[in-house]
């Protein structure tokens, strides 16, 4: 295998993951009743139209149908990807549910 055919099997394998990574918090959104599209603005307000959470949201499945993900494993992936934005405004969610939870 070439560099050049190397590097593009890395950047093919780095977008998949990171396609999961979308598709991981989406099904999460949905999980808990929230709006991923909405999430995902309040963390990065500068990108309109995000084709990849589209793609991922066309995947999700009802919350009846879906495992549970944890939150500290959604946490850990967008971590993992560097996505400290999103990692943010879904912490606050968490927040906001655990403040209803008790309340």
């Amino acid at each position: 295998m070439s560099q050049k055919e190397l590097e593009e099997q890395i950047i093919r394998n780095y977008q998949r993951d990171e396609q999961m990574m979308i598709l991981v918090f989406a099904q999460w959104c949905i999980n808990h009743d929230l709006d991923p599209a909405a999430l995902y603005r309040r963390a990065h307000p500068e990108q309109q139209d995000n084709l990849p959470l589209q793609q991922a949201l066309d995947l999700t499945v009802p919350k009846e149908e879906a495992g549970e993900i944890a939150d500290d494993t959604l946490l850990g992936v967008l971590s993992l990807f560097g996505n400290e934005e999103l990692a943010f405004v879904v912490t606050e969610e968490i927040g906001k549910r655990s403040k209803r939870d008790k309340g």
